[in-house]
C-alpha cells in the first residue's frame, strides 16, 4: 500500500504530530508499505538537511515564525500542479492520510478530491481551544478560517467555530481517527464524524519507539541518586502550554525540587525572566532548549516526575505517555489525561474539574516532591508501555486503512 501523509509542518521540526508522523513513516516501512509526506519545505540549515529524504515532498512555502521552525503552504492551483508533478514519478497512491489542521489538510483533501483516494483524517488539534489561547480575536479568526475552508475546498455551509470546522473535515473522510479516548468522545459528541451506517471516531494512540523503549527498559531504571525531587516540563513554551505558571507555581510551592526544561518558542525570554524572579533556595530551574528524541526519553526516564500543564488543548498529551512507558510518574494539570492514563501520576486540583490556579498547581508540586522524598512515589500502570509501542499503533492503523480503502 502506498500512502501519502499530509502534515502543516515538515515533519523534522518541533512538535508531537511531526514525532508521531516520523514514527508512523518508520513502522509503516516495515511492514511492508509504502510512504510519502508532503508538507512545507522547512528553512534554513536544518531545513536543507531535511530534504535529503526521499520519502518527503516539501512544498513551496514562506516562513512563519521568527526562529524559521514552522512554514507555511498556500492551498490552491498552483501548489496542486506542483504537487501533481512532483507525486507522477512516484509509486500509484492508494490512500491520502491527513495529519494536518490547516493548510496541510486543505492540500491533502484537495489532492485525494482530484484523484479519487479515500482519506483517513487524523485530527491531532482542538482547533477551538487553540485559537482562543493563541489569537487576539478568536471567534472572528474562526470564522475567517471556515471561511478559508469553503473556499479552499469548495463546499458548502456557514461555519462559525472550531467544531464546525472539524465536522466538514470529517464530512471528507472514510475514517476519523484521535490520539486519545477523550478527544474522540469530544469529537463524537460534536458529529466530527464520517458519514457511514457506523459514524464513529477510532481511537489510535500516538505511539513511542518500540527500539528506544525495548533498549530503555532493557538498562533498567537506575537507583535514584540522593537530592531533591527532579521534575522535567517538555514541550513549545506558547501560552497554551502553560510554562509561565507552572514556573510560578514551582516558586509559590517552596517544595525543594530541580526543573529541567526542554523545548522552545516564542516564550523562551518570558520564562527565563519568570524563572529568575522564582529562583530561591528550595527550587533550580535549567533551561536546555531543544533535544533529540532519544535525548528527550533519557531525560524522561532519569526524572523522578514528567510535568503536563496545559489544559483542555492536548488532544493526548504525549509525554506522560512516554514517562510512563518508561516508569516515570507524572503531575498532571489536565484531568481528561489524568484519566487516560488511570494511575502514576498526581492530579492538580481534585482530580475531576480542571484547576487552572498557580496555587493547586503549587500543592501538586508539594506533594509530589514530598511523595519522591519518602519513596511513596505513585507507580504508572505496567501495561501502558505494551499499549504505547509504535508497532501496535501501526497495526491499529494499517486496519483503518484496510477499511477505508475497502468502503
Amino acid at each position: 500500500m502506498h500512502v501519502v501523509m499530509f502534515g502543516d509542518q515538515h515533519v523534522e521540526s518541533l512538535g508531537g504530530a511531526q514525532v508521531s508522523m516520523r514514527l508512523q513513516r518508520r513502522f509503516l516501512e516495515r511492514a511492508g508499505h509504502t510512504v510519502t509526506i508532503v508538507a512545507p519545505a522547512m528553512h534554513g540549515a536544518r531545513g536543507r538537511a531535511a530534504t535529503t529524504d526521499a520519502v518527503y515532498l516539501d512544498l513551496p512555502s514562506i516562513p512563519i515564525t521568527l526562529d524559521r521552525e514552522y512554514s507555511l503552504t498556500w492551498p490552491g492551483v498552483r501548489t496542486d500542479r506542483y504537487l501533481d508533478a512532483a507525486m507522477a514519478d512516484r509509486a500509484p497512491v492508494d490512500l491520502v492520510h491527513v495529519q494536518a489542521d490547516f493548510w496541510g489538510a486543505f492540500t491533502g483533501h484537495r489532492y485525494a478530491a482530484r484523484h479519487g483516494l479515500p482519506v483517513v483524517h487524523t485530527m491531532h488539534n482542538r482547533v477551538d481551544v487553540g485559537i482562543e489561547a493563541t489569537a487576539p480575536a478568536p471567534r472572528l479568526v474562526l470564522r475567517a478560517l471556515n471561511f478559508w475552508q469553503r473556499r479552499a475546498l469548495h463546499v458548502p455551509g456557514q461555519g462559525r467555530d472550531g467544531w464546525d470546522y472539524l465536522r466538514q473535515f470529517a464530512r471528507l473522510s472514510r475514517s476519523v481517527t484521535a490520539p486519545s479516548s477523550h478527544f474522540a468522545h469530544r469529537l463524537e459528541a460534536h458529529g466530527a464524524v464520517p458519514p457511514g451506517p457506523n459514524p464513529h471516531v477510532d481511537v489510535v494512540w500516538n505511539g513511542i519507539d518500540d527500539d528506544v523503549l525495548d533498549a530503555a527498559l532493557a538498562a533498567g531504571r537506575e537507583a535514584r541518586r540522593p537530592g531533591p525531587a527532579r521534575l522535567v516540563w517538555i514541550g513549545r513554551m506558547s501560552p497554551e502550554k502553560r510554562l509561565l505558571p507552572f514556573l510560578e507555581a514551582v516558586a509559590a510551592s517552596g517544595a525543594h525540587v530541580e526543573v529541567e526544561v526542554i523545548g522552545g518558542g516564542g516564550q523562551w525570554r518570558a520564562a527565563q525572566r519568570t524563572a529568575a524572579r522564582a529562583a530561591g533556595a528550595a527550587a533550580s530551574v535549567r533551561f536546555v532548549g531543544r533535544l533529540t528524541y532519544l535525548e528527550t526519553l533519557r531525560r524522561i526516564a532519569a526524572a523522578d516526575a514528567v510535568v503536563q500543564t496545559s489544559i483542555g488543548f492536548e488532544t493526548q498529551g504525549m509525554t506522560p505517555f512516554e514517562g510512563a512507558s518508561l516508569g516515570t510518574p507524572a503531575i498532571v494539570c489536565d484531568p481528561d489525561i489524568a484519566n487516560e492514563l488511570g494511575s502514576g501520576v498526581w492530579r492538580v486540583g481534585d482530580g475531576v474539574a480542571a484547576d487552572e490556579s498557580v496555587d493547586a498547581l503549587a500543592a501538586a508540586i508539594r506533594a509530589a516532591a514530598a511523595d519522591v522524598e519518602a519513596g511513596t512515589a505513585p507507580v504508572p500502570a505496567p501495561d501502558i508501555g505494551e499499549r504505547f509501542r509504535q508497532s501496535s499503533r501501526t497495526a491499529a492503523m494499517i486496519e483503518i486503512y484496510r477499511r477505508a480503502s475497502a468502503a
